[in-house]
């Protein structure tokens, strides 16, 4: 199917803005992260054979939608997944390659949108990180993003979103900021739009001298609204934590993270 083309199908605005959003701090924390899906997908029990040294034929098969450049994708290839990653930036993937080869991992990143990409009942763990969801202009689109990880899913798979919820976006809102990261000078414009239904963003990188301006819309979910869209796809249970420690989901919380999951059977 043919999609309406959209703002981050730009692989400009990706290359520009890429040591802004991928900072020192985001490579950092990737042991963690990949630490919480391993235990949030209840796969940290999994004892790979002894000896084996395939990673393709040793673990559980994980799926990374909008992996980027591979971040978490290849931190549970080094921990023992068959890993694969899909993003629509072919910059990004092609630094995730390089980087899967210099550490001979065999990783499958393929470039695609997530729309339609499945392979039906393929995968243990599905996931969506990085506050990657709710881009899409129609909000069917999340829909059929979730759907397309139910699918992909092994019966007990679970499928693990990392969003910012709604309930943080109103709690830690400001109207605007100046800050400078890897040498960049940037200024951030917010505004909710259709009482609090999105949060747009306007960026502005301030590079050599040169302004360069970006524009987009985030739809926000509440937990309770994540939850239900899932439930709604066909997910048996939901659960909802506030960090990669298993916190809870309160006015405390630091992300909004989703974990559905699929019935056994």
């Amino acid at each position: 199917m043919a999609y309406k083309k959209e703002w981050f199908e730009d692989e400009r605005f990706w290359e520009e803005y890429a040591p802004i959003m991928f900072d020192q701090q985001h490579w950092a924390e990737v042991p963690l992260v990949a630490e919480g899906v391993t235990r949030l997908a209840q796969l940290n029990l999994y004892d790979p054979p002894q000896g084996e040294t395939d990673n393709a034929a040793a673990g559980p098969w994980a799926l990374d939608l909008c992996c980027g450049f591979g971040r978490i994708t290849l931190e549970l290839a080094r921990r023992g997944f068959a890993a694969t990653g899909v993003d629509i930036t072919q910059s990004y993937l092609q630094t995730a390659r390089e980087d899967a080869a210099y550490e001979n991992l065999d990783i499958e990143f393929i470039h695609g949108d997530v729309r339609s990409f499945t392979r039906p009942q393929f995968f243990d763990v599905v996931t969506n990180l990085y506050i990657s969801f709710g881009y899409f202009e129609n909000p069917d689109d999340d829909r059929l993003m979730v759907r397309n990880a139910y699918d992909s899913l092994k019966p007990g798979g679970a499928f693990i979103i990392e969003t910012l919820g709604k309930e943080l976006a109103v709690r830690d809102f400001v109207e605007r900021e100046w800050f400078t990261r890897a040498g960049l000078t940037v200024l951030t414009e917010y505004a909710p739009v259709d009482s609090w239904a999105g949060l747009k963003n306007r960026w502005i990188l301030i590079k050599e001298g040169a302004w360069i301006e970006r524009t987009f819309t985030q739809r926000l979910y509440a937990a309770s609204e994540l939850r239900r869209l899932l439930l709604d796809t066909g997910f048996a249970s939901v659960e909802i934590y506030g960090d990669w420690n298993d916190g809870v989901y309160d006015n405390r919380a630091q992300m909004l993270i989703a974990v559905g999951r699929k019935s056994p059977s």
